[in-house]
């Protein structure tokens, strides 16, 4: 089973999601659950169609895989993450570190996946599970390298007795607080900014392999100016753009793939059958309650489980 070793601040408060909480948001806010569906069409379902012209897919061609060039080297990089001793060299007793970055609705959701991966025996006891998402931090706060967001990551990591050159793995998910700017160039923001953090990621965690992305969840709900939608929706075309730079050769780096894709149109849902439903949000209508945080943790363990590039170093 995989072994949890982490040292994490504690769940922020709902109006301190990583999105940071507005001033102006009333401290009271209650849930739209009226606003059940947006009538966008989830990416994984968009295919070769398009959004405003923008052509769907989580890769290019409208295809929710990488093509066979791209994966295959995935699959390569995929099997140099190895256990690794403190100093980074590899050791069958070492760790392969799997990081979290991210905002409050990260946190909230990696520390449900911390709880059930433990409880599934199919998943490598090498795997240690660090959250370095915090709330407050949003992807405009922690894109500079000398933002204390990564000074706290360190703490993270030497009080969960692991060493940066341990980190192999990275999952991310972020988004830009108060968004305003019209499509595309909201997602086009998010896109250089998240280029920015997968450069500090790179440049911190010398045998960094692989970094999976996921875009937000469902905000129709939202009653706070945090990230509504369409924003919400908008920010699978940053996290969609910016690994057809990495596979088109344009940035370099880790390999970079999504992760769960967890947007879903409200009670509508998508082909899959996931639906985000009022429940599964907490007062604001923006950040997870227990049952959307057990759907991200499960859809990220099954992700994780499955996924051609994770399945040999995550699975026993």
């Amino acid at each position: 089973m995989v072994r949890v070793v982490v040292v994490t601040g504690a769940i922020c408060s709902t109006l301190a999601v990583g999105v940071s909480a507005s001033p102006s948001a009333p401290a009271t806010a209650t849930a739209n659950c009226d606003r059940t569906s947006v009538g966008l069409v989830p990416l994984k379902d968009l295919g070769e169609k398009t959004y405003q012209g923008f052509a769907g897919g989580l890769y290019p061609g409208g295809a929710n895989a990488p093509s066979g060039t791209y994966l295959a080297e995935g699959l390569r990089t995929a099997r140099a993450v190895v256990p690794r001793s403190l100093d980074g060299s590899p050791s069958p007793g070492g760790a392969i570190v799997l990081l979290s970055i991210g905002m409050s609705n990260t946190t909230q959701e990696f520390q449900v996946f911390m709880q059930v991966a433990p409880a599934d025996k199919s998943v490598s006891s090498r795997v240690r599970l660090v959250d370095g998402a915090q709330g407050g931090q949003d992807v405009e706060t922690i894109k500079e390298s000398s933002a204390m967001y990564w000074s706290r990551i360190d703490q993270r990591l030497a009080g969960a007795g692991v060493t940066a050159r341990q980190v192999q793995v990275v999952w991310v998910k972020q988004a830009v607080a108060r968004e305003t700017r019209p499509f595309p160039e909201d997602a086009r923001g998010l896109q250089s900014s998240l280029r920015s953090v997968v450069s500090i990621l790179g440049s911190r965690y010398p045998n960094l392999k692989l970094v999976y992305l996921s875009s937000r969840t469902y905000a129709g709900f939202a009653t706070t100016s945090l990230n509504p939608e369409p924003y919400a929706y908008q920010s699978g075309f940053a996290v969609k753009w910016l690994i057809e730079e990495r596979i088109q050769g344009r940035i370099r780096g880790p390999w970079l793939g999504w992760g769960p894709y967890l947007w879903t149109d409200g009670t509508k849902g998508r082909r899959d059958g996931l639906v985000w439903t009022c429940g599964d949000v907490r007062e604001d209508g923006t950040h997870p309650s227990p049952s959307g945080q057990a759907k991200v943790g499960g859809l990220l363990l099954r992700f994780l489980k499955s996924s051609p590039t994770s399945r040999g170093w995550f699975r026993s």
